[in-house]
């Protein structure tokens, strides 16, 4: 899953707390690190990715990776590394640029390999799995930190595969996760302060439209209070459901650590597909396929 520190949003304390790329690059400067001249022409063009178009973004994407992967080894070059992972998965730039980043963070990894974290694999080691298992990326990885993140990974889809949870929307009806067996569930965890959650709803919301009659549930998911939920979603034409979730238990029984983040479940209720990080209209009907929509 993306590393939260190079999101917009706040999603929950220590390391999960995410910002904007550019205060992170701008704290990593507070703690006196120095770029090189090399470096800073790569910091900012990190800093403005998503002010490109979308074609633009992916060619500059691409060339940032092999800029960073040609860069000294020096701590500077993980930190840049990870930056552009964390940005790389917000839509569909190209499996090929995609797979650029995948090798630069990689590389990095094996240049430099962090310590593990309170006796769990480093959050980079996760950020690499999530890359090759949900964006089915390569790797050569051989570290055990690798190898228990992509552990880590499938023991949280197990655990996701049998959560269930009743949350209320803001019409005031409740939602079961399991009762809606038999329909096909998009949950679909997001903020109203994230660009990459705004910028996938009318996608989804699309999408919704098109495949509700076939038994097509979203359950959008927002930690917030209905205070900034309500007049957010009323000036927009979103159809779907909105659900809230005080004090973060369902985003915490998901092991959300970044958003958007969307699950898929089958009419069986078997989980069949998810997100890191913002999809496409095509990457969603790609995840739906999985669970019998076309």
């Amino acid at each position: 899953m993306p590393l939260c520190l190079f999101r917009d949003h706040l999603v929950a304390p220590s390391w999960l707390i995410g910002v904007m790329i550019l205060f992170t690059l701008a704290a990593h400067a507070q703690q006196k690190i120095v770029w090189s001249d090399q470096e800073k022409p790569i910091v900012e063009q990190i800093r403005t990715l998503r002010k490109l178009d979308d074609n633009v973004r992916a060619k500059t994407t691409s060339d940032l990776a092999l800029q960073i992967r040609q860069l000294p080894v020096v701590p500077n070059k993980l930190v840049l590394a990870e930056a552009l992972a964390n940005l790389s998965t917000e839509g569909d730039f190209g499996r090929e640029t995609l797979q650029e980043v995948t090798t630069t963070l990689d590389t990095a990894l094996r240049e430099q390999p962090p310590r593990e974290q309170k006796g769990q694999p480093n959050s980079l080691y996760v950020e690499l799995a999530s890359l090759v298992r949900y964006e089915h990326m390569r790797a050569s990885s051989d570290s055990p930190q690798f190898a228990a993140a992509m552990a880590k990974l499938e023991a949280d889809d197990a655990n996701r595969e049998k959560a269930d949870f009743t949350l209320t929307d803001l019409q005031g009806k409740q939602w079961r996760l399991h009762d809606l067996r038999g329909k096909v569930v998009l949950v679909n965890f997001w903020a109203t302060w994230c660009p990459p959650c705004r910028k996938e709803m009318p996608d989804l919301d699309a999408l919704y439209m098109k495949f509700k009659d076939q038994g097509f549930v979203v359950l959008a998911i927002s930690d917030e209070d209905a205070t900034k939920v309500m007049p957010f979603i009323s000036q927009r034409d979103i159809s779907y459901p909105v659900l809230l979730d005080p004090g973060r238990k369902v985003n915490k029984l998901f092991k959300v650590e970044g958003i958007p983040k969307s699950f898929v479940y089958n009419r069986e209720g078997k989980l069949v597909a998810q997100s890191i990080d913002m999809r496409t209209r095509n990457q969603f009907l790609e995840m739906l396929a999985q669970a019998g929509l076309q």
